[in-house]
Parts: structure tokens; C-alpha cells; sequence
């Protein structure tokens, strides 16, 4: 039997293990949804909203034990989990919500000799592939409204964070939602791709690497089904002239340091008007010197450690390479001490004088550090914004609604934010251009990309 082990950061101790599934055990777990799956789509909307709202009601019950183990598999500091329980009950409350309205059939011709409507008939079999980096909404955004539009599913989540799949499942426990509707999976890379090419899947969501993403096309193959991915981001700010500065800052460093920089559209670089740069640099390092870096389990910690050895140490090489290319740290990591090169834990950093030539403002860090450079105008930052191979989501601070309107409409990005960032609105859609990825969650869109249109064509008199 295969063991699956997962490190917690908090101190590279061995945390929790896991057998990963056997082939018959997935192959069962494939029948189960399959079977199901009949009885799910038949199911009226009514019920499965009755059958979510207690889901929802369930996960959120099982708070302290899902902050503990988001605490102590991904090292975020305990005094923040519970805020990503709070996201979940926004964006699941909100799918809850328009379900039935999204997923009304769309009238076309009706008059005395036709009744003609698009049905949004759901899928089959999702298989969900979850991070670790916000294990729970994650999962959920694709879980609620895929199984609101009668789809069955199955859940692997990451090797770091296997609990969490678990308390998921255990919060379908008591809420009328028949077998093998929902059912989650421990197994490694080999066995998703034998379920992904499985043809009793109709549809991949994999949140992770570019590298993945581009593993996930691979194993589809020549079956002709769509995968949602969600992979890199390098997400940028420009900071106008007129900006609120200290809202700027304040903001700014929350968005670059929350979850120790490891959020999906956490922000990674910042482009400042030459006429406030001095004022918006003096206000971020003063603010990201205050963290308190430490032990995520006591509540005074507001700073965790990174993932993974390997994570700490592919940003520690990105700022060391970005140094000998002519940046400059403005942090004193001496302020740090419990950072070490043999840990996890990385203390928070700055870094100017940096350019487009390095890696470190061209490739996803992913940890709790930030490059900031000095821009004459908005076309050199419009520019800039845009010279990256990814696309989440960006953002501007200024007080001019117009000005930022049309400039957001030149930056090729998911998502557009104006004195705003590293939030997600339920009510908009989720996505990405270029190697972030495809398809998208959240917003009436979502119910899109698990159902497919199904015409009827009703002649009635004959």
C-alpha cells in the first residue's frame, strides 16, 4: 500500500498520512459517480438547494477544526483561517442564490404551433483537482454550482492538504445528498492521469502549476472535453498620481504579505508614479516591518511560513539572482530571526531598483515578497503591467472612476480592480488570459462551464 505524507511548514515535522487509493478503489469511486449521476441530474433544483444550504450550514459548523488544519498543513497563522470561511459562506451563499435563475432553460420560439428552449443539461463526472494555498474556497467554487447543476463529483485534493477534503466530505454527512454524489480521493499524479483520460469523466478543474495545467491538456488527450485551469499569476498594481497613498500602501501590502504572499491573485509587483514614489515606498516598508513573523498557531502571528522547504527556497534564489542583477532589499531581515535558510519561513521583503529583466518580476514568486518600480505615466505602467506571460487579475489606485475604466480595458487580465485587490466578488467571473488558464468560476458564468446546451425543438401541432 502507497502512503501519502504530508510536512506541515510550521516546523518540517511529518504532520499526517494517508493511503492513496488503489485501481479498484478508483475504479469503484468512477462507478459510483457514474451511477449516480441519473438520479443527481433528475433531482429537482429545489432539493439540491435544500441539500446545499445544509452543506454550507455543516462546513461552516466545522470551523475550528478546519482552521486548525489549514493552519497546521499550509502554515497560515491560525488568527486568520476563519476569514476564508467567511469567503466561502459569501460565494456559496451567492451561487445558492441565482442557481435557479442561471439554470432556467432559455426560451427560444413558443407560439401556438412551437415550443422551442435550450435546456443546460449538466455534465456527468468532475473531477476536481483543489490547492493547497486556500483549500476550502477553492474546492467549493467549483463544487457548489457544479453540483447545483446536477453534476456528480470527485475531489482530489493536494497531498498538503488531505484533511481538508476530508472535513469537506464530512459536511455532505446528514444532508439528504444521495451516494456517490460527492466523493473525494487520495492518490498521486500517475492515478489522475488514468481518471482523467477515464471517458466516465466529462470534465477536469485543476487549480495549480502552468506546468500542471499543461499536464492536465496532455492526459484529456483526444477526448473532446473542456478542463477548467487555473494556473500562474504575476498579478500587477499601478499606483497613479492621484491615488490615496496610504490607502495604496495599506492595501498594497496586505494584498503581497496575506497567506505569506501565497494567494492566487496576491499582488507581486507594483508600478508607483514617479511623483509619490518616495512617500508610497517610506509608507510599505514601514507597514511590512511591523509583521510579526512566527509560529502560525499562536494568535499574535499574523505572518506564517511558506509551504514547503523547496517554496522558501525558490524565493530566496529569485531575490539573491534579482540582487546581482542590481536590486536592492529595503527590509533588514535581521528584524526576522526565526527566518533561516533551513526552514520554512521567509521574512517579508521589498525589493526596488528591480526591472523587467529579472526573474523575480517576470516569473510567479509566490511568497511573501514584492518588487516595486518608478513610472513617468500610465502608458510606461500600462506597459509593464501587461509584459507578463500571465493574467489573473490587476489593479489601479486612483480617484478617477473614468480614466480607470478605460485603462482597465487595456490591461489583458481576468479581473480589473480599481483601489482594490486579492478579492473575489461572487457575483463576477473568476478567470484568467494567457497562461493563467481558462474557463471560470463564480458569477452566472460558472453554471456555463458545468452544463452544456441541450436545443429542443417542440413542434406541437401536426
Amino acid at each position: 500500500m502507497s502512503i501519502q505524507t504530508t510536512i506541515t511548514p510550521i516546523d518540517n515535522s511529518v504532520y499526517i498520512e494517508r493511503p492513496l487509493a488503489t485501481d479498484s478503489q478508483i475504479n469503484e469511486i468512477l462507478e459510483k459517480s457514474q451511477k449516480s449521476f441519473s438520479l443527481w441530474k433528475n433531482t429537482s433544483i429545489d432539493e439540491r438547494i435544500n441539500i446545499i444550504n445544509k452543506f454550507i450550514d455543516n462546513l461552516l459548523n466545522l470551523k475550528p477544526e478546519i482552521s486548525k488544519e489549514i493552519c497546521w498543513q499550509m502554515g497560515r497563522p491560525i488568527s486568520q483561517c476563519a476569514n476564508e470561511l467567511r469567503g466561502f459562506e459569501e460565494r456559496s451563499r451567492h451561487m445558492v442564490d441565482i442557481a435557479k435563475e442561471s439554470l432556467k432553460n432559455i426560451p427560444a420560439r413558443k407560439n401556438e404551433e412551437f415550443d422551442n428552449y435550450i435546456y443546460k443539461s449538466p455534465l456527468g463526472v468532475i473531477f476536481i483537482m483543489a490547492p493547497w494555498n486556500y483549500p476550502i474556497i477553492t474546492a467549493t467554487n467549483t463544487i457548489i454550482p457544479a453540483l447545483l447543476a446536477g453534476n456528480t463529483l470527485i475531489l482530489k485534493h493536494s497531498s498538503q492538504t488531505p484533511m481538508c477534503a476530508e472535513l469537506i466530505n464530512q459536511a455532505f454527512e446528514n444532508t439528504g445528498l444521495p451516494e456517490g454524489v460527492f466523493q473525494f480521493i487520495h492518490t498521486n499524479h500517475q492515478a489522475c492521469e488514468k481518471i482523467i483520460s477515464d471517458p466516465r469523466i466529462s470534465h477536469v478543474v485543476f487549480t495549480g502549476s502552468v506546468r500542471g495545467g499543461q499536464e492536465v491538456k496532455k492526459y484529456i488527450g483526444k477526448r473532446f472535453i473542456n478542463a477548467g485551469l487555473e494556473l500562474g499569476g504575476k498579478d500587477p498594481a499601478y499606483v497613479r498620481a492621484d491615488a490615496d497613498v496610504n490607502h495604496a500602501v495599506e492595501n498594497l501590502v496586505d494584498g503581497a504579505l496575506f497567506n505569506s504572499g501565497q494567494s492566487c491573485c496576491g499582488i507581486e509587483r507594483i508600478y508607483v508614479d514617479h511623483s509619490i514614489f518616495n512617500d508610497f515606498i517610506e509608507g510599505f516598508k514601514a507597514i511590512t516591518e511591523q509583521y510579526k513573523l512566527g509560529d502560525p498557531s499562536k494568535e499574535e502571528t499574523n505572518l506564517g511560513p511558506v509551504v514547503r522547504q523547496s517554496a522558501a527556497q525558490f524565493i530566496r534564489e529569485q531575490m539573491i539572482e534579482a540582487e546581482k542583477q542590481g536590486a536592492k532589499r529595503l527590509i533588514d531581515e535581521s528584524k526576522f530571526p526565526i527566518a533561516k535558510n533551513e526552514n520554512c519561513y521567509i521574512a517579508p521583503q521589498v525589493m526596488i531598483n528591480v526591472d523587467h529583466s529579472m526573474r523575480f518580476m517576470m516569473e510567479e514568486t509566490f511568497g511573501p515578497a514584492v518588487g516595486i518600480m518608478s513610472v513617468k505615466d500610465h502608458n510606461e505602467a500600462k506597459k509593464l503591467m501587461n509584459d507578463s506571460p500571465y493574467g489573473l487579475t490587476a489593479s489601479i489606485w486612483t480617484k478617477d472612476l473614468d480614466f480607470a475604466k478605460d485603462f482597465g480595458k487595456d490591461i489583458e487580465t481576468g479581473t480589473f480592480f480599481m483601489n482594490r485587490c486579492d478579492y473575489l466578488d461572487p457575483a463576477l467571473a473568476w478567470t484568467g488570459v494567457k497562461d493563467t488558464g481558462v474557463g471560470c468560476s463564480l458569477s452566472v458564468l460558472a453554471f456555463d462551464q458545468f452544463t452544456r446546451p441541450q436545443s429542443f425543438h417542440m413542434r406541437k401541432v401536426v
